[in-house]
């Protein structure tokens, strides 16, 4: 018995460090799947989430890049042109909500997937694209911008992965941003090259491969 008793009370404080190990471990991995600057998911923390989010037929999937990003940071300053990221970011995890994901691919580069529940995305991205061209709250009113937006019905294209989807709503996005239009979902239409599903010179195009996209 008493052999027992000694065995349980060695077991115990280790138990309980490795509990604590264990929540140290998933803490620091959610930190890792978060922009420090914004607080939205990493592109890999917003892939993972994001392909879960795509089973659902009535997932859309968004692509927002914030225009003449670099005129803000070169004529008002990083500091502004981070708060301006930062409020973009905000407003956009609104939108989303608890039950879709918004992420940050890299630079003024942000991506999102919702459920569109009642088939009104086009109207609530019209809605989202004057949000997000209000100043943000302290700056100058004279920082502010656009923010182009392309978007995808996943259902329309039962074909795709998420990295297909991003591409189609990456050149809607392109095209509503070459035609100041705000918001272009994809489509049949005007073709634009690409690169490994990216237009040539975007985050995460290679130069090994080409293909052609399509847009509306």
């Amino acid at each position: 018995m008493s052999t027992l008793l000694t065995a349980l009370a060695t077991a115990g404080p280790l138990a309980a460090g490795w509990s604590v190990h264990s929540a140290w471990m998933r803490r620091r991995l959610q930190t890792a799947r978060r922009d420090p600057l914004t607080g939205l998911r990493t592109r890999d923390g917003f892939t993972r989430r994001a392909t879960v989010l795509l089973k659902d037929q009535r997932a859309v999937v968004v692509l927002a890049d914030v225009d003449h990003f670099k005129q803000i940071n070169d004529t008002h300053g990083h500091a502004a042109g981070d708060a301006l990221l930062k409020a973009t970011a905000d407003r956009l995890a609104h939108y989303v909500g608890r039950h879709g994901v918004a992420g940050r691919l890299g630079g003024d580069e942000f991506a999102a997937v919702v459920l569109d529940d009642h088939g009104t995305a086009a109207d609530l991205l019209a809605v989202l694209h004057g949000v997000l061209a209000r100043p943000a709250d302290g700056l100058d009113p004279a920082v502010r911008t656009t923010v182009s937006l392309g978007w995808v019905r996943a259902a329309d294209h039962p074909g795709d992965d998420l990295s297909g989807l991003l591409r189609r709503a990456d050149e809607a996005m392109y095209a509503a941003k070459q035609g100041r239009a705000g918001v272009r979902r994809a489509g049949l239409g005007r073709l634009f090259a690409t690169v490994t599903g990216r237009r040539s010179g975007r985050r995460g195009s290679r130069t090994d491969a080409s293909e052609m996209g399509a847009v509306a």
